[in-house]
């Protein structure tokens, strides 16, 4: 009788160097994130000029701020069950495309009530990308650098935040608020074709839902540049769970309590990241600041988040990943509180907003890198997910509180002061699920 080999998927790319493939998956999250963090960040660099334009209130407009954190809750709920039901390409592709058309039609809202229901739309599609980009690449790496080649993926996420700065420097001054958004649909929408083209469904995916060997051979052997002989056999060990669906594995036994120290620790650094991307333009602005000067200075929030993400997945692969997200979060609450010492008019104003940003954004980061290590792959895409979608009420209470604080007219420091509490809650939260994961 014939003897199949049976290829054990997870140690055969642990054992191999990135092919350029591997790299290309790489490059493609990346343009993922990039065009999800300027679409994130872009109503923060509008707000300003919209306020001028349609004469309302800082606390009305937080209402819109926070369409989109509500409608990513939605998607990413949705997105991760999806994921791991259908796979991950299309599911990825799809939210792309969805939240590509959102923002681009968001630039033609004539009030607040259409600009908020598209700000919702286009949430949706934005919470279905991120833990699909999470997922995907983290089944495609060896797990030897998968936390620095996620944080390098998230890079994007900073980049493409400070990138929309930029942009909204340039075009509002002299083509207004709705340039910029438009800008901000057109660009994932060039993307949406190469994901489609290019990107690899999973390989690990595919073996757990019990693919045909031969397209399990041909999609790993793509990626990898390798040729199996035929017969070969497709495996992903996985350590047993008694849950039957992704969902109940969440609060299964060994995953419940971890599982709700990641919805925390995410929740409180989401709360603080978007507070600053989303009102730090208008705080500088009230600080005096042109909003030339008050959208560059906010951008070096991105900058900083993109040097601190990478460190932080540098470190992580070296160093027990929750002790250095930890850190990174409590230097994130001591940078803020020199942030708001500074009263938003100190000569170090940009090297301090780059501080905050390399802290809170690096833990940020590398809890997103930590995160798809906690599931196996049968449940993995929804832990993430699940993890982004309950953490985005941190966003939503965020851009509301900052709305409403500044509507009562809070000052820039008692503002700024207020986040090293969440900041280092989150400090906190993460040391628990390394405790949990290690019992």
């Amino acid at each position: 009788m014939e003897t199949k080999s049976v290829l054990d998927i997870r140690s055969f790319i642990n054992g191999r160097p990135m092919s350029g493939y591997q790299w290309l998956v790489l490059v493609l999250c990346f343009g993922v994130v990039a065009t999800d963090g300027m679409d994130v960040a872009i109503m923060g660099f509008v707000a300003p000029p919209i306020l001028q334009d349609w004469h309302i209130s800082k606390a009305a407009f937080g209402v819109v701020m926070s369409a989109a954190p509500i409608g990513l809750v939605f998607g990413a709920l949705f997105a991760g069950p999806a994921s791991d039901r259908v796979g991950r390409k299309i599911v990825l592709t799809l939210s792309v495309l969805l939240f590509g058309i959102f923002t681009l039609a968001a630039s033609l809202a004539a009030d607040t009530t259409q600009l908020t229901l598209l700000r919702f739309l286009t949430g949706i599609g934005l919470g279905a990308a991120m833990p699909n980009t999470t997922t995907l690449l983290s089944e495609y790496v060896p797990e030897a650098r998968r936390s620095l080649m996620v944080t390098l993926m998230f890079t994007g996420f900073n980049l493409g935040s400070a990138l929309v700065g930029f942009i909204a420097a340039w075009l509002i001054p002299t083509q207004g608020w709705r340039a910029v958004l438009a800008a901000g649909g057109v660009l994932p929408l060039l993307l949406v074709p190469l994901l489609w083209w290019l990107l690899p469904e999973s390989s690990r995916f595919l073996a757990v839902r019990g693919a045909a060997p031969e397209r399990i051979a041909a999609t790993l052997g793509r990626v990898t540049g390798s040729h199996f002989p035929e017969g070969t056999r497709f495996a992903s060990p996985e350590p047993a769970v008694a849950a039957r669906t992704p969902v109940r594995l969440l609060f299964s036994q060994g995953f419940g309590l971890m599982t709700v120290s990641l919805w925390l620790t995410y929740f409180m650094g989401l709360m603080v990241i978007y507070l600053l991307t989303g009102w730090l333009p208008t705080l500088f602005k009230e600080s005096g600041l042109s909003i030339a000067q008050a959208a560059t200075f906010t951008a070096m929030f991105q900058i900083g988040g993109t040097v601190g993400g990478v460190f932080v997945g540098w470190l992580m692969d070296r160093r027990a990943p929750t002790q250095v997200i930890s850190l990174a979060y409590a230097g994130g609450a001591a940078a803020v509180l020199l942030l708001a010492a500074s009263g938003g008019v100190s000569v170090m104003l940009a090297l301090l907003v780059a501080l905050v940003g390399f802290c809170m954004s690096g833990g940020q980061t590398g809890l997103n890198a930590y995160a798809p290590t906690c599931y196996p792959t049968f449940g993995r895409a929804t832990g993430v997910s699940w993890m982004l979608g309950m953490g985005r009420f941190g966003s939503i209470l965020g851009s509301l509180v900052g709305g409403i604080l500044l509507g009562l007219g809070w000052s820039f420091a008692t503002i700024l002061s207020l986040l090293a509490v969440p900041a280092a809650l989150a400090a906190v939260t993460v040391l628990m699920s390394r405790r949990r994961t290690a019992a």
